[in-house]
């Protein structure tokens, strides 16, 4: 009996949305996307119910911005359990462990289901971790009633980002809910520390916190106006105007990079006459492969933060990372100070690159050779790897012009993993030179909120486009 057989019996308690009946108006779209977006950022400011208020070190930090998580709210799992239970059934079917047949459509539901009940199981084991581990309060404290209350809330919760997601790529909305709530989280970070009316005691003086309003603020209130101009492009520790203009620099370059492509021509073997291309991109596995990496390293902070907290005076505890409580740090943020967690970390300002160039090498090497050895494995597990574009260019009766059906796999191989190598490092390294700049919400996050804000832009232009030909038509 197939693993997938196995689901079928609880398939009916999974919660389905089920597939549009009609071709939903590209307006209707629209709407359905706006009311997910709504409803995730309204889930992102309720406070979880029975929780302990806790002044510790948040060991989540490093995850939140790639999880669209937001802590002590419904949202505190984000998309965890989501990207968790697609990314592990993606390299499980890859590798052949289980076997699906994508072109069958019971196999394909039974997939889907198996990835939901997945999901499900791990937004359970990460809602019994937060609460076992003291991130709410001693166990103790908070007693059996609120620790199943706040579990549920959790578990709750994690159905509804599930559903939410899963109405948009139904068709009912725009892009993905993954898509969406990763970028709104980073555009909403990256406003705010531009426009936070946050005030804060810096030891100089009561300061905002938002870059822009800083700038006027110091114009306004300081005799010496260049001085002030100086200060609202270079202060320490709170976001200023250079780690702004750094950020659009960013958006810029990743946008013009994202036209680079091969255009490879094809042509239909039935159908005489008939022609079009096969598109390779640079970015020919998106932002996979930084979002990979992020998870990976974000692993590595949370085990050894635990671990530091737990065992401060061990050796191979202070090889992995030595953390400390940052000066001035909002939000209970920890610091790597030493050991590999320090050296996977990206160097924070041109000064400390100048203090410690070896720190600055390692992570430069590190992003770039995980970022290249991830995309590369992605398009082995996730059926775009030359064989399965063959394939699925045989199965659809094309070849490439000038090439017999033999020789296409030839062909592809010379394009593509080169195109995911090079394209995950270029990824990498535009998000060290991010990182580098000081640019706000850091360069992971700018390269997955930039690489998302253009698949939509690409989306409604073809959706408008199919629109337009409808209604002449």
């Amino acid at each position: 009996m197939r693993f997938l057989e196995l689901i079928k019996p609880v398939m009916c308690i999974i919660p389905e949305v089920r597939a549009p009946k009609h071709n939903v108006q590209f307006k209707e779209r629209m709407m359905w996307t706006i009311i997910t977006l709504l409803i995730f950022l309204v889930c992102c400011q309720i406070p979880l119910y029975g929780i302990r208020s806790s002044n510790s070190a948040d060991p989540f930090y490093w995850m939140r911005v790639i999880l669209a998580s937001n802590r002590g709210t419904l949202m505190e799992l984000g998309i965890s359990p989501i990207v968790t239970s697609g990314m592990v059934m993606q390299l499980l079917a890859g590798s052949k462990i289980i076997q699906v047949d994508q072109s069958k459509k019971e196999d394909r539901a039974l997939f889907q289901g198996a990835q939901k009940l997945c999901g499900l199981l791990i937004t359970i084991g990460e809602a019994l971790a937060y609460v076992m581990s003291g991130m709410y309060g001693d166990i103790k404290e908070l007693g059996a009633g609120n620790s199943t209350l706040i579990i549920l809330q959790l578990f709750f919760a994690g159905v509804i980002v599930l559903v939410l997601d899963e109405l948009l790529t139904k068709g009912y909305g725009l892009g993905s809910g993954i898509s969406l709530f990763i970028a709104t989280n980073i555009c909403e970070n990256i406003i705010w520390k531009a426009f936070s009316p946050t005030t804060i005691n810096t030891g100089r003086g009561t300061e905002f916190e938002g870059a822009i309003i800083a700038m006027f603020h110091m114009l306004v209130t300081r005799t010496d106006k260049v001085r002030a101009l100086n200060e609202a492009f270079y202060r320490q520790n709170l976001p200023n105007i250079f780690n702004l203009l750094a950020t659009v620099f960013v958006f810029i370059i990743v946008i013009y990079f994202q036209g680079f492509r091969v255009d490879l021509p094809v042509k239909y073997e039935r159908y005489r006459g008939h022609t079009g291309s096969y598109p390779i991109k640079l970015f020919y596995t998106s932002n996979i492969p930084i979002i990979l990496q992020t998870a990976l390293v974000s692993n590595l902070y949370f085990f050894s933060q635990l671990l530091h907290k737990r065992y401060p005076q061990n050796i191979l505890v202070k090889l992995l990372g030595k953390w400390q409580e940052q000066d001035g740090g909002r939000g209970g943020q920890s610091v790597p100070v030493s050991g590999l967690a320090y050296y996977v970390s990206p160097p924070t300002s041109l000064a400390e690159i100048l203090y410690d160039p070896f720190h600055a090498v390692f992570y430069l090497a590190f992003i770039l050779i995980t970022c290249a050895l991830f995309s590369i494995t992605w398009i082995e597990v996730s059926g775009s790897s030359p064989k399965d574009v063959a394939k699925q260019l045989r199965d659809q009766q094309m070849v490439i012009k000038g090439f017999r059906e033999k020789s296409v796999i030839k062909v592809l191989n010379r394009y593509i993993p080169i195109a995911a190598a090079f394209g995950g490092m270029c990824i990498g390294a535009l998000t060290v030179v991010a990182d580098f700049m000081g640019a706000i919400g850091s360069g992971t996050g700018i390269l997955l909120a930039v690489t998302i804000i253009f698949q939509y832009f690409e989306m409604f232009q073809k959706e408008r486009g199919s629109e337009s030909m409808s209604f002449f038509s």
